[in-house]
């Protein structure tokens, strides 16, 4: 009864007498009223959220939650992942039991681990964000995320970086965090280390390889012009010497035809007169 009487002043009272989050928010009003009306509607919410402590949450996550995501169908159904959100806001675990939540590993947790990253986003002070979450940009395992568009497949280093960049997650609008280089800035965080190394190092790796790889590719193509070049001139002056073989061979053929042609037309001639001496000598007709 005690427990029913706290869950119904936290819901009634919209947490006015709770203990603040690590931020300074009131773990009540953190998601929005319309999402916190459909969860405490919902089956789910009234069959497997009440009377729950930590350790059940376990159990629960384990047993019901199989993807992740805010309010999904045409019905904007709460998830099981967002009414056990919920819990966790009523509940407030420590630090402790938080790390726990973390630290649980294999293909059965793996959403018990995102269910803790989400809540230490919407709970705790942006340099503790930033400390626990970090670490989880290395985890490659599988998650469901489900919403109005369906059901689609991502990551726990997509859905933690989702958590550390975008506005809205799961329904719920995240709070604005500050920048990482502004907490470096006021020493609140050590700058933190790429798993791949350092990304200056990375970066002038790169340029050198591309001015190397442009050098070469500048190199070739001057190499093949210069080529190209000296290959299309020594075709035309081919080109050049055929013709003026031709129009040399072509104009002696023209004079030895019209010489030929002179000739003919010369012995024509003489033959032509040779007949007519030949009729005019005497005797050469008949007189009769």
């Amino acid at each position: 009864m005690t427990h029913r009487a706290d869950e119904r002043r936290f819901l009634d009272e919209r947490g006015t007498s709770a203990a603040l989050a690590p931020n300074g928010l009131n773990p009540a009003t953190i998601m929005e009223k319309a999402v916190r009306e459909r969860i405490v509607e919902s089956y789910f919410w009234k069959e497997q959220c009440f009377g729950l402590n930590e350790a059940d949450v376990v159990d629960r996550v384990a047993e019901h939650v199989s993807f992740v995501g805010g309010t999904y169908g045409d019905a904007q159904r709460p998830s099981p992942f967002l009414c056990l959100a919920f819990k966790l806001l009523q509940l407030g675990p420590g630090d402790d039991v938080v790390r726990e939540y973390l630290a649980f590993g294999g293909e059965r947790f793996k959403y018990l681990r995102a269910l803790a990253a989400f809540y230490v986003r919407l709970t705790r002070r942006p340099e503790d964000v930033y400390r626990a979450l970090e670490p989880l940009l290395e985890d490659r395992r599988k998650l469901r995320r489900r919403g109005r568009a369906g059901t689609s497949l991502t990551f726990v280093d997509e859905f933690v970086d989702d958590l550390l960049t975008k506005d809205r997650v799961c329904a719920t609008s995240l709070w604005q965090m500050p920048r990482r280089e502004i907490l470096e800035d006021l020493d609140l965080l050590e700058p933190r280390v790429s798993p791949l190394g350092d990304i200056e190092d990375l970066l002038a790796d790169e340029e050198e390889e591309d001015k190397l790889v442009n050098g070469a590719a500048d190199g070739g193509d001057g190499r093949g012009d210069s080529d190209d070049e000296g290959l299309v001139e020594e075709r035309m002056e081919e080109d050049h010497r055929g013709r003026r073989r031709s129009s040399s061979g072509e104009s002696g053929r023209g004079g030895s035809s019209e010489g030929s042609r002179r000739r003919d037309r010369s012995h024509g001639s003489e033959d032509d007169s040779m007949d007519v001496d030949r009729d005019d000598a005497p005797g050469g007709r008949d007189d009769h």
